[in-house]
């Protein structure tokens, strides 16, 4: 092993895929890679469509910001529950045959979120797309890692890794800008036809895989959980809920954070959420480079990068230049950091692991959604808006701090297994 590469901060794959050599003889899927962007895109855009909404949707349910807020909090929790259960039940279906199925069902969700009556059939509609969305993510998770070889993964998840970013430069604020034109049940239904459409283009584009391992002549059965890449899955869905958690703590309610505790008029929110998602790209650009080159230094240092950027902003909220020059730079540091993660759980999982590790990496994810949008509710009813980017702060640096330390004790053990008896 050599500094500077993908192997002294996580070990490839302690197994490899079946169809390695065609894999890495075949040319570079880039049309099935961009319709799996497509679908992150309005997956995403659907997950976190209220982000930018909460204030007209309390307005029109009659509800609290805060209780507007726990809707973030109950698509994620039910994504946390579903997700594993309903992978492994579905473990012996098509790949590509699931995502339709998934896209078209959250299509259906937003439909419904779009013309309930109530708070109550709000969260209904919810619920039903937290559902879809958690097999969703089990599925792509994995995706890319059946469609390149172990070399390219950085740069696949790179790609289809921008959907997600384009969903926060394009789909929350359009829908947000839609929302604040139209109302936010137009968003909705809008976005619900879109996740439609793209079902389509999967259909089309999107080769399909052969995700099942087989087992070897002789080979005797061991369970997953013994493994040996199983702990470094379980110790990186830990960094990823808690990176998350600070994450959502404080973004889940950045709109009236920008209006109550700065200064900015509601009608500029869409705007800085789209510069934020905008930025993003150059920090996803960034992470394709980095997670196939030289990933534990560039990690720590965007993360780092965050925690500067949002504590400028918490300290400065009467200078709305400042604010906004931070907000763009919070959103290029962390618009590479989950293209970072999943692709560290690619290349950390094992080949017969990679669709559990891939469920579970989505558990991590949308405990730390939820639970960040929870905690940042609590907090806002009860000590106010101005704490949080206080609290995304402290969470954050203890993700990296046990991000660095299992890396270190990682490569201790490595040095220890290779010195001479």
């Amino acid at each position: 092993m050599t500094a500077g590469t993908p192997h002294d901060w996580y070990p490839l794959s302690v197994s490899s895929p079946p169809n390695a050599t065609a894999k890495a003889s075949a040319p570079f899927p880039y049309l099935g890679l961009l319709s799996l962007a497509g679908a992150i895109f309005v997956s995403v855009t659907s997950e976190f469509l209220p982000t930018g909404l909460l204030p007209a949707m309390a307005r029109d349910l009659d509800v609290g910001i805060s209780t507007a807020g726990y809707l973030v909090t109950i698509f994620a929790g039910t994504v946390v529950v579903a997700t594993t259960p309903l992978a492994a039940v579905t473990q012996r279906f098509s790949r590509k045959s699931l995502i339709v199925v998934v896209l078209l069902v959250i299509a259906l969700a937003n439909v419904l979120a779009a013309v309930a009556p109530t708070y109550g059939v709000l969260v209904a509609a919810r619920i039903l797309g937290g559902l879809a969305h958690g097999l969703f993510w089990a599925v792509v998770a994995a995706y890319s890692a059946h469609l390149v070889p172990a070399h390219q993964l950085g740069k696949a998840v790179a790609i289809t890794a921008g959907g997600g970013t384009a969903a926060f430069v394009l789909g929350v604020p359009v829908g947000t800008a839609i929302g604040n034109a139209l109302g936010w049940r137009a968003a909705f239904t809008i976005i619900g036809v879109v996740v439609a459409v793209l079902a389509l283009v999967i259909v089309k584009f999107l080769p399909p895989v052969n995700h099942h391992v087989e087992r070897k002549a002789g080979e005797v059965h061991v369970p997953l959980r013994r493994d040996p890449s199983f702990r470094g899955v379980l110790l990186l869905c830990t960094v990823i809920l808690i990176l998350l958690t600070g994450q959502n703590t404080f973004y889940t309610y950045i709109a009236p954070w920008l209006t109550d505790v700065s200064s900015f008029e509601p009608g500029s929110v869409a705007l800085v959420l789209f510069l934020y998602g905008g930025a993003g790209i150059i920090g996803l650009v960034g992470a394709g480079y980095a997670a196939d080159r030289f990933p534990r230094k560039a990690f720590a240092g965007v993360v780092l990068v965050v925690m500067a950027a949002v504590l400028t902003l918490a300290l400065a909220t009467t200078n709305t230049v400042v604010v906004l020059i931070a907000v763009i730079v919070w959103g290029a540091a962390f618009g590479g950091i989950p293209a970072m993660l999943q692709t560290r759980m690619l290349r950390t999982a094992s080949y017969r692991t990679r669709d559990l590790s891939a469920a579970l990496q989505t558990t991590a994810f949308n405990v730390g959604i939820g639970g960040g949008a929870l905690l940042g509710g609590l907090l806002l009813e009860g000590i106010g808006l101005d704490v949080l980017p206080f609290v995304m702060i402290l969470l954050v640096a203890v993700g990296l701090g046990l991000s660095l330390t299992t890396d270190t004790a990682r490569d201790r053990r490595e040095r220890r297994r290779l010195r001479p008896a």
